[in-house]
């Protein structure tokens, strides 16, 4: 049995790289550097997926992150919601009993 050969990352994107730039043919490049045409397929859609995260600038990831007010907003929301679940569970509760009750069972 063969042993899978390990292409690090900077050769796939010499393979790549030529493949875009210099439009060798895929066969050509899969023969060249012994690599399935698949494989090379998926590291060039790899490649157009990342290249989004790649490209952002500080300032876009640092938005996406919640600054210190948003959290604090964020966790009085939080505390108003556990509030009136556990109101809500307390209303169920006596509309439970007062139907019990009423009918002498729900």
């Amino acid at each position: 049995m063969t042993q899978r050969r390990q292409i690090n990352g900077k050769e796939k994107a010499l393979i790549v790289r030529e493949l875009l730039e210099n439009q060798v043919p895929l066969s050509k490049l899969s023969e060249k550097y012994h690599v399935h045409v698949n494989l090379i397929r998926r590291w060039k859609k790899q490649l157009f997926e990342e290249a989004a995260n790649i490209l952002t600038n500080k300032s876009d990831k640092e938005k996406k992150s919640p600054s210190s007010a948003e959290k604090k907003k964020i966790a009085v929301l939080e505390e108003k919601l556990k509030k009136r679940d556990e109101a809500i569970s307390i209303l169920l509760q006596e509309n439970i009993e007062i139907k019990k009750n009423l009918n002498g069972e729900i």
